[in-house]
């Protein structure tokens, strides 16, 4: 997976994590858009151990994509009622109750 960390203006972690086989391409359904070719996305491949120890840092997490979802349920920072598709892939932007 591919992870990109974004700092705030007051120091929170902002974490993107997407799938490595979308990185760079563009869905769309009715309104919703995601663009994965901007740079917001585009980061470093990272392994699970790595992102799980990101996601306790992060303030908010943006998961893109088959992996990252399953990764984020499986460490139950997010839910299943809180995945939205936008042409089939799935997206989750969660933000910590611990920040």
């Amino acid at each position: 997976m591919i992870v990109k960390e974004h700092i705030t203006y007051d120091r929170r972690l902002i974490l993107t994590v997407c799938d490595k086989e979308i990185i760079g391409k563009k869905f769309e359904t009715n309104d919703l858009k995601l663009d994965l070719s901007s740079d917001f996305y585009k980061g470093n491949e990272k392994t699970e151990n790595e992102i799980i120890k990101l996601f306790e840092q992060s303030y908010m997490i943006n998961l893109i994509g088959e992996k990252s979802i399953k990764l984020g349920l499986n460490t139950k920072i997010i839910s299943k009622k809180d995945i939205i598709y936008i042409e089939k892939i799935p997206y989750v932007q969660a933000v910590s109750s611990e920040s």
